[in-house]
C-alpha cells in the first residue's frame, strides 16, 4: 500500500484541547481503518510541526478522504507527502531509465 508522512500543526482549537490529542490520535487512526488504511505511527515533535504521522491508505482518494476528515474536526491543519520504499524507488528508478 502507498504510505504518506502526514506533516500537521495545531490549530488554535487544537492547542486549547492540548490534552486531548494522544486521544485524538487514536479516534483518526480508527477512522482510517473504517476507510481502508492504517495510521503505522503518530510523534509528536518539537520544531516547525507539532505532529508527524505515517500513514498507509490503498491509493490517493482514500488517503486524501481521510486527511479531509482529519481537518474537518479542527485541531489539526495538514501538509501530506508521498513516500516510496527502496523496492518503490528501485520500480521508478528502473521506469526512469527506460
Amino acid at each position: 500500500m502507498p504510505t504518506y508522512v502526514t506533516l500537521l500543526n495545531w490549530t488554535d482549537q487544537g492547542v486549547r484541547n492540548y490534552k486531548d490529542t494522544a486521544r485524538r490520535s487514536e479516534a483518526f487512526g480508527s477512522a482510517l481503518q473504517k476507510l481502508g488504511a492504517k495510521l503505522l505511527s503518530i510523534f509528536w515533535t518539537v520544531g516547525p510541526y507539532d505532529l508527524v504521522a505515517i500513514v498507509e491508505a490503498p491509493d490517493e482518494e482514500t488517503a486524501t478522504a481521510a486527511l479531509l476528515q482529519l481537518g474537518e474536526v479542527g485541531n489539526v491543519r495538514s501538509t501530506t507527502l508521498r513516500a516510496f520504499d527502496p523496492e518503490g524507488m528501485e520500480r521508478i528508478i528502473t521506469k526512469a531509465s527506460g
